[in-house]
């Protein structure tokens, strides 16, 4: 007789994705690997290069000026771990590019330590209800070829470290990527933006409960500033309110470093 399990058509993506890790896993007893950052040997990530994530969050929107709302109000605070820059370059293309789930990990870990630095400022904009945490989703062919949505798993190890903190939080990939729009890699600041313009939305079933909801958006890196921009004037528009972004890593501006996070301060 056949079962459910039977009649299924093929494992579920949770099980692939699962099965995907526990095979890198294996293969790095067989085949050990080297640190994307630096190169070494037998290494997921070296300690000099993890280091790098270390430090406390730093506030990074001055460098993406497509994050200028253009009427007079500050743009949107973003805090970010560390500079996009050499060894961190390196590790966020292995994660994201070369298949290296297992950098995604010490991605999540460097998030759930940073994010800790942030809860008193995010509690200072945060309604009684639990902040979203919402993740800059990814064009429908960079899922394909990923495997995974990566940027919905720092969002849940986020609102994972907030509610840790004591400030209750849920992960939510509320918005989608649709249209013709490409994957942003490659592009500069004015294609990025013609790339997004109107193809970041709020998913339908999920527009009638963010309303009113305060939102923390969450992605991989800031260059220009376009995607955060195009997440919050979705999100805007379904009546959201949208108090910061945190990212792993961000294009550092020449001559300009970020500016320390400011425990306490109301990111507002």
């Amino acid at each position: 007789m056949l079962t459910a399990a039977t009649r299924s058509d093929g494992p579920t993506p949770r099980f692939r994705r699962g099965l995907r890790g526990r095979l890198v896993d294996l293969g790095g007893l067989v085949l050990p690997v080297s640190c994307p950052g630096c190169g070494a040997y037998d290494e997921i990530v070296c300690p000099q290069c993890l280091a790098l994530l270390d430090g406390p969050p730093s506030r990074c929107e001055a460098a993406a000026g497509r994050l200028d709302r253009m009427d007079g109000r500050p743009p949107l605070p973003v805090w970010t771990l560390a500079p996009y820059t050499g060894p961190l370059r390196e590790l966020v293309v292995a994660w994201k590019d070369r298949g290296r789930a297992d950098v995604g990990r010490r991605f999540e870990a460097a998030l759930d330590r940073g994010v800790r630095d942030l809860v008193p400022a995010l509690r200072a904009g945060t309604t009684t209800e639990a902040l979203l945490v919402v993740p800059a989703p990814s064009s429908a062919a960079a899922r394909r070829r990923r495997g995974d949505d990566v940027v919905g798993r720092l969002a849940r190890a986020t609102a994972q470290a907030c509610s840790t903190e004591g400030l209750p939080a849920v992960a939510r990939p509320v918005l989608v990527r649709r249209g013709p729009g490409r994957d942003q890699v490659g592009l500069g600041a004015r294609a990025r933006s013609r790339n997004l313009a109107g193809h970041v939305v709020v998913r339908r079933t999920s527009a009638s409960s963010i309303s009113g909801r305060t939102v923390l958006l969450l992605d991989d890196v800031l260059t220009t500033g376009a995607t955060l921009a195009a997440c919050e004037q979705a999100l805007m528009r379904a009546g959201a309110v949208v108090i910061a972004a945190l990212t792993i890593a961000a294009t550092p501006s020449p001559g300009r470093s970020a500016g320390r996070v400011e425990v306490g301060a109301d990111p507002v």
